[in-house]
């Protein structure tokens, strides 16, 4: 569902075009490179073809459906809607900062409008929301902090999504390393999991409910 920026100054290596078949269908989060694709037949801005061509037939792409050999520069995609704050994506605040989720879009997919992906390669920390991220890492699974994350290569089920080793994880490439497990961070609310009534929403009596777990904190630097 989502990429979520969590270290402060981090800036984007830039938007470029996304290969068809994927322009739309990116969650945010998925490992990303750069592929081959034949002018004509690919849809693009035309500031795509600005570029020098190989040999004027055939240009860079970005694309999730990773080649399972060696490959790269690797990157992480987002899908420009969700959890960015006021800038851009979704509203957080609302009136008297009540509103912490489901608030108004504000910004389109960042494919709209040009077909392109915003690409994210700087080392750091970065937040992924647990539906864009392969089975073996989830809060069900037994994951420890440091686990080295890679990327499920093309000919795998979920494209681009981290995952441990051994799990499917795609081009033998560690991309990243897992730091944690994380909430939505609200603070506007009371969480459920602080709620222990037979009226709440848990029917739970004495002790508090567990965390629901939103997303996985990763430290993103591929080779590492």
């Amino acid at each position: 569902m989502a990429l979520i920026l969590l270290q402060p100054g981090c800036e984007p290596l830039g938007q470029y075009d996304a290969a068809d078949g994927y322009v739309t269908s990116c969650l945010g989060g998925e490992v990303c490179t750069f592929v081959t694709v034949t002018v004509g037949s690919d849809k693009a801005a035309a500031d795509s073809a600005d570029g020098y061509l190989n040999p004027g037939t055939s240009r860079a792409a970005l694309s999730i459906n990773l080649p399972a050999a060696a490959g790269g520069p690797w990157m992480l995609v987002d899908e420009g809607t969700t959890n960015y704050g006021t800038l851009f994506g979704t509203v957080v605040g609302g009136t008297d900062g009540q509103v912490a989720t489901g608030g108004a879009v504000l910004g389109p997919h960042t494919a709209t409008g040009s077909g392109k992906w915003t690409a994210w390669d700087k080392p750091g920390l970065y937040g992924v929301t647990l539906d864009a991220l392969h089975s073996s890492v989830q809060p069900t699974q037994t994951i420890l902090p440091g686990q080295v994350l890679c990327a499920q290569a093309g000919n795998q089920a979920n494209p681009g999504f981290l995952g441990t080793t051994g799990n499917g994880g795609g081009t033998n490439y560690a991309m990243a390393r897992f730091v944690e497990f994380r909430t939505k961070g609200a603070l506007v609310t009371t969480p459920n999991r602080l709620v222990s009534a037979l009226n709440s929403p848990s029917s739970t009596v004495g002790g508090v409910l567990a965390n629901t777990m939103f997303m996985a904190v990763i430290h993103f630097q591929p080779g590492q």
